[in-house]
């Protein structure tokens, strides 16, 4: 668990039930004021080197940059983690795909700002109501979208883990959604990969977080979605505004 003046914060990650390697990542810098959740794609361990690049390109921006410049310095961070991961799938040879879903908040003077690409999620608890504050850049969420699909539908779907965006990828540009938001002391932000929310409804996700009366430990959350036997890796960060 860390600590800075404004923000209390603490992660945990799991490898999961069934694979191997963990190739998540996540940052947790109330210091700089900056926390993110990457889930990588591609094998052969190139999902690994796509969410650790993204996480070493975040927690490299320097400290006490104002509200502005950080999320300016963020956003850079992620379009030039885009460039570095298309290099290097290039140089590896035709057909390789490295990429990595990322969720980010930013920390903005009154407010906070979330940035995404894929399905990675942030939540916000308040006041003891759970929202939502990302959209999955998914195949089954534009069906959904389309009428297609339902949500119970989509969980269930065969094309669940196709996703529309990412960092890397091999896309030539870089498209990330924003939203941001007013932060109220007391207000807690879950950023996660998709291996606790697919395991975890969003009302058990609820649930969990309202069993602790301080911070909510990631660790419940990761406990929770072994328990439902998540195949996938398993990575949240939980951010508390202090009063």
């Amino acid at each position: 668990m860390l600590t800075s003046r404004r923000f209390r914060s603490a992660a945990a990650t799991h490898a999961g039930t069934i694979r191997a390697e963990n190739e998540d990542s996540y940052v947790d810098r109330p210091d700089l004021g900056i926390w993110a959740v990457a889930d990588g794609a591609g094998g052969h361990a190139a999902g690994a080197f796509a969410s650790r690049l993204i996480a070493e390109r975040l927690e490299a921006l320097p400290p006490g940059l104002p509200p502005e410049a950080l999320l300016s310095a963020a956003r850079a961070g992620l379009v030039a983690a885009h460039g570095a991961l298309n290099e290097e799938a290039t140089r590896r040879g035709a057909g390789t795909v490295i990429a990595s879903t990322v969720v980010v908040l930013v920390a903005q003077e009154q407010r906070v700002t979330c940035l995404w690409a894929g399905d990675s999620r942030a939540y916000v608890l308040r006041r003891a109501a759970l929202s939502r504050l990302t959209r999955d850049h998914s195949l089954v969420q534009e069906l959904i979208d389309a009428g297609a699909l339902t949500e119970a539908e989509a969980e269930t779907d065969s094309r669940a883990n196709v996703i529309t965006r990412a960092v890397g990828s091999n896309a030539p540009a870089l498209e990330l959604d924003e939203v941001s938001v007013d932060c109220q002391p007391g207000d807690r932000f879950i950023l996660c990969s998709d291996g606790i929310s697919k395991a975890l409804s969003e009302e058990k996700l609820a649930r969990i977080l309202l069993m602790l009366d301080e911070i909510p430990s990631p660790e419940l959350l990761v406990t929770a979605a072994l328990a439902a036997k998540s195949p996938d890796n398993l990575t949240a960060v939980s951010v508390e505004v202090r009063d």
